[in-house]
């Protein structure tokens, strides 16, 4: 019992004494280092951000963000309750907006939407009501309403949404409210919107319901285009609502021509000769059919007889020609806007295969071009992205920059530690690079001028005797050429061959943008150097050091006796040896010779 009891106290002194020389060795390792490399920073690699202030507790003893913000409402539904809000008291409590942003309110384009559809009832109608005998005084107190609803929303767009419009001044956005509105009544915007409400329907009294005395109301344009502006601002797809603009703009064309040919059918006599209205069928329907036929200049048309159709003919064939032309043109216009990316896409295409089949380039090279061509264009949409961002400020470069690439190039463990603003200055000079299936992202022994983050992919290095075997497969977010890139005096060669496995996007950061970021951060300067050291001294080391294979032995080497312990060995023997380090010093030397 004494005896085991004396064994596991040595064996716990043993153990203790172990750990101190351990922590001994890595203290004089440490400063080793320090003094070889001045530069080297302390542990802490980077300041721990000071925490935020509490919150200061309200008088009551309760936190601000723990106040209710108000009661809870329940909804009783068959066996279950449901939390909800009151919609009435929400109501009650919206506070309509002193100034709006007519760039980017929602609400307002929103708004703009009810004033164009009672500009378009106005536009489509009038003429309709005027022409055709579709308004009768069975009908004519629906017209009327439907007409005081649209007068009612041009009055609250002057009143209410108008002279509340923030605009620019001097380079200052001003949200006064006087001056937003004396803004609007110096406008020429303001001249039409109360030219286009003249009360002409005073008339009504003295002439009857005509509907041509709210010709004026079409005069409210300019709300209809600044409301296109706005909506094709927020679509993705603008270009769809521009073709279906345009042929509106067609539809409606025709919409007049035919209630200006109801007229003069009306006006010469409804089957009175060959060329006017017969009086048959769908008046509306059979007269638009004819200004199709007659603005398009299709043919088969009847000839004239009396002067004035003869007149009128002749004005349709003019203004037909002339408003398909612009219609035409204009569509073209559209579609060759929208579809603008593909035909930059197209002939660049078409002028790289000119060039290789000019110069005979083999078949396998050439489709492994047009591969890149077509997942290129498919994956993002544009051959280089660099260039739609060229034209914008560099602040918001770096915002696009930041919201698509932070993600990734944060999680990079090269990095962890380093400035915030540095990596932002980083992202701005990230390249974005496709590489094929099988391609070599950089081969063993040539010079590195650059590093890579796998922003989507994988990518695989290669070694052993032959070159081809897997060591590893990288995936997104890892890092691969560093040591070429932080590298000094000849370090600067690949150390591995890496191959594209699939198709691979890359993030490429050249060496020389590298420096000219670290100029300006010299604390990140010096942990990228400390990391790029320890990486080169562990990729230096002989594979002997980490248990590589070497000259077998029957028993493994054993691990030198600390220089503390041998101390307290020699301690003991001039003590005489007795004790359990001094059975334990008689016991190291039995295993030494035996080694």
């Amino acid at each position: 019992r004494i005896s085991s009891a004396t064994s596991l106290s040595s064996a716990i002194i043993n153990t203790r004494l172990q750990e101190l020389v351990r922590l001994f060795k890595e203290r004089t390792e440490k400063v080793k280092e320090k003094l070889i490399d001045p530069d080297v920073t302390s542990d802490d690699e980077s300041p721990v951000a000071s925490p935020a202030a509490a919150p200061v507790p309200a008088p009551g003893g309760e936190l601000e963000g723990d106040k209710p913000l108000g009661d809870d409402h329940y909804c009783e539904m068959l066996c279950c309750t449901f939390k909800c809000q009151p919609w009435l008291d929400r109501l009650k409590s919206y506070q309509f907006p002193s100034s709006i942003d007519p760039l980017t309110n929602l609400m307002y384009v929103l708004w703009l939407f009810f004033v164009v559809m009672a500009w378009n009832w106005n536009c489509w109608l009038i003429p309709v009501r005027w022409a055709f005998p579709y308004q009768t005084p069975a009908n004519i107190h629906y017209w009327l309403l439907v007409d005081y609803l649209c007068d009612l929303i041009y009055l609250l767009d002057i009143l209410v949404f108008q002279t509340r419009l923030q605009f620019v001044q001097g380079g200052d956005i001003i949200t006064d409210k006087k001056a937003m509105k004396e803004n609007y009544l110096r406008s020429q915007r303001f001249k039409m919107d109360v030219l286009c409400l003249l009360p002409l329907d005073f008339f009504y009294f003295k002439v009857g319901v005509n509907p041509l005395l709210r010709f004026p109301r079409c005069l409210k344009y300019m709300a209809f285009f600044e409301f296109n502006n706005r909506l094709e601002a927020i679509l993705t797809k603008a270009y769809v609502y521009r073709v279906i603009r345009t042929t509106a703009y067609l539809l409606y064309s025709l919409h007049v021509n035919s209630c200006l040919y109801y007229w003069a059918s009306a006006y010469e006599g409804l089957g009175s000769t060959t060329w006017v209205y017969d009086g048959e069928g769908n008046s509306y329907i059979r007269c638009y059919y004819w200004a199709v036929k007659t603005l398009i200049t299709i043919g088969g048309l009847p000839d004239p007889k009396t002067l004035f159709e003869i007149i009128f003919q002749l004005l349709n064939y003019f203004t037909g020609v002339f408003a398909f032309s612009v219609m035409i043109g204009q569509m073209r216009d559209v579609v060759g806007a929208a579809t603008a990316g593909e035909t930059y896409y197209r002939s660049c295409m078409d002028s790289t295969i000119k060039y290789m089949n000019f110069y005979k380039i083999p078949k396998t090279v050439q489709n492994r071009v047009k591969t890149w061509y077509e997942y290129t264009w498919h994956s993002q949409g544009m051959l280089d992205e660099s260039e739609l961002l060229v034209q914008l400020p560099d602040k918001m470069r770096l915002d696009i920059a930041i919201d698509v690439n932070y993600n990734i190039v944060s999680k990079v463990a090269l990095f962890q530690g380093c400035d915030r603003q540095m990596i932002f200055d980083m992202l701005k000079r990230l390249r974005s690079v496709v590489y094929l299936p099988n391609d070599f992202v950089c081969k063993k022994g040539e010079i590195g001028r650059e590093m890579y983050i796998i922003q989507a992919g994988q990518v695989q290095v290669l070694g052993g005797a032959d070159g081809k075997s897997v060591l590893v497969t990288l995936k997104a977010g890892s890092v691969f050429g560093e040591i070429s890139l932080l590298a000094a005096g000849g370090g600067n060669r690949r150390t591995a061959n890496v191959v594209a496995h699939g198709f691979a996007n890359l993030f490429i950061l050249e060496k020389k943008d590298l420096n000219e970021i670290l100029v300006h951060y010299p604390e990140s300067q010096k942990l990228l150097r400390k990391k790029a050291k320890k990486m080169l001294k562990s990729n230096s080391k002989p594979k002997d050091e980490k248990g590589g294979p070497g000259d077998p032995l029957i028993i493994p080497p054993k691990a030198d006796t600390p220089k503390l312990f041998k101390a307290a060995l020699a301690a003991t023997g001039r003590m005489g040896g007795k004790g359990p380090l001094g059975r334990l010093r008689w016991r190291l030397k039995e295993l030494k010779a035996m080694q």
